[in-house]
């Protein structure tokens, strides 16, 4: 019997057909296979055979059908992570590479499956929790060799996993504070000062307290008024306050701030007067712009030049001083301050007239007349010394005329009181003794004045 012989075109189209059917079955036995390998290494995994699991996984890998469900992602950083936290493994370099390794393979599922559905699975989610407990512990023990830049990278992953899982409600706290202050503190020391910054709000404002936690709000306090963000200064100085109501520090205002977060002259004028401009009458901030001017222009050590532009300085300290006195009108500080300030620039030119009086003696003949020009020059030294206790005059008969109103003095403000009675009386002195030179009538009336400050002087007891 004769074989029956089919067309060529029919032979073809079997041919085909059976190549079809083929690929069929092998892309159905591959996703079978992909689907059973994703159990039986999840089982092996169960088992705490680790090792086996990651290298069923690892040759799994190569599968582009393995590979493009994210259970494959999850099932990696479920295994991977889990020997990273192996006993054995924790400490040796092997822990690095596997926990990075599980972290790529965790961000990987989540580009996949943004829902996370896996995460909440029974066995998947130690894979992220695993996760978490290794950044942890990385970034605790770099926190504790103070690692500051490696700790943060560490611990900034693990208060990402821990804000998922607790949104997941695996983890059952409400904030993670251990996690959060240690990112904080190496943040802080690693010098990512705003990164500190948004990691300690979440504490302060849950107003978490206890032992160590008021460094969190003493930060936040000094870092934003650095920031000139005083809304921020002033929720985090409050909210200090009224957890650490013992602590001096949440009572400074930001006068205090601006003074004392900079070193030199020029930074805390700059910073004072950063203050003043959107607070142009704040009492506080004006006696300090006056004081700190007042301490650079009257220097302890009497060899110190002074700035060259002392003038203008001189300028704004008695600007500051007359409005920090108008704000507290029984307060005599600003004017002893500025009478202290003309006094010793009046001192600064009675040492000039001193020694140029000295300097005419030695080339001034006995019984000859003074060179006109000597003569001259002596002249306008007085009256640049009258006119520096002139200046003077003012701030010290204010400061005499609060002492006076009030009831009750201390032993200070006594001495304070006595101070600015003999320098009154010492400008009066001056007048009349020029009064007299010129022979002009006021030189009795300047003798009145010295007598009565002379007699204010010894009353004061």
């Amino acid at each position: 019997m004769k074989a029956e012989i089919k067309p060529d075109f029919l032979q073809t189209s079997n041919t085909k057909m059976k190549k079809l059917l083929l690929l069929t079955v092998l892309f159905s036995v591959g996703l079978m296979a992909g689907a059973q390998n994703y159990e039986s290494i999840r089982n092996t995994a169960l088992l705490q055979q680790y090792q086996k699991a990651k290298e069923d996984l690892d040759k799994a890998w190569s599968n582009a059908k393995f590979t493009s469900k994210p259970e494959a992602y999850i099932l990696k950083a479920f295994i991977y992570a889990s020997m990273a936290m192996d006993p054995k493994v924790k400490g040796s370099d092997q822990f690095g590479k596997l926990l990075t390794d599980a972290d790529a393979a965790y961000r990987k599922y989540k580009e996949m499956d943004p829902s996370l559905t896996l995460v909440t699975d029974q066995i998947y989610q130690n894979g992220p929790i695993n996760l978490y407990s290794g950044y942890f512990t990385a970034g605790y023990d770099d926190y504790s060799a103070k690692k500051w830049e490696s700790g943060f990278e560490n611990l900034k992953k693990a208060v990402e996993y821990s804000d998922m899982l607790i949104e997941k409600k695996l983890l059952t706290a409400a904030l993670d504070t251990n996690v959060l202050i240690l990112a904080g503190i190496t943040a802080e020391n690693g010098g990512h000062k705003d990164d500190a910054a948004k990691i300690y709000c979440r504490l302060a404002d849950k107003k978490i307290t206890g032992d160590g936690f008021e460094s969190v709000y003493r930060f936040l306090v000094s870092h934003y008024f650095m920031k000139k963000d005083m809304p921020l200064f002033e929720k985090y100085k409050t909210i200090g306050a009224e957890l650490y109501p013992k602590s001096e520090y949440f009572t400074f205002d930001k006068i205090d701030f601006a003074v004392g977060l900079v070193d030199n002259f020029e930074a805390k004028l700059k910073a004072v007067e950063e203050v003043l401009a959107t607070d142009p009458d704040n009492f506080k901030g004006n006696e300090v712009l006056g004081e700190i001017i007042y301490d650079t222009l009257n220097p302890k050590e009497d060899n110190l030049p002074l700035p060259a532009n002392a003038a203008e300085l001189e300028k704004k300290m008695d600007a500051a001083f007359r409005k920090a006195a108008a704000a507290k009108a029984d307060y005599e500080n600003p004017w002893l301050y500025l009478g202290d300030h003309y006094i010793n620039k009046a001192v600064k030119v009675d040492g000039e007239r001193t020694a140029f009086a000295a300097e005419m003696k030695t080339r001034t003949k006995p019984g000859q007349p003074n060179p006109k020009e000597d003569i001259a020059k002596r002249d306008a030294l007085d009256k640049k010394y009258a006119d520096a206790l002139e200046l003077a005059h003012a701030p010290y008969e204010k400061a005499t005329e609060i002492f006076k109103a009030k009831a009750n003095l201390d032993q200070k403000q006594k001495q304070q009181y006595k101070k600015a009675a003999s320098y009154l009386a010492d400008i009066f002195a001056f007048k009349k003794v020029m009064a007299t030179r010129i022979k002009s009538p006021d030189a009795a009336k300047y003798a009145a004045e010295e007598k009565k400050w002379n007699e204010l002087w010894e009353s004061i007891k």
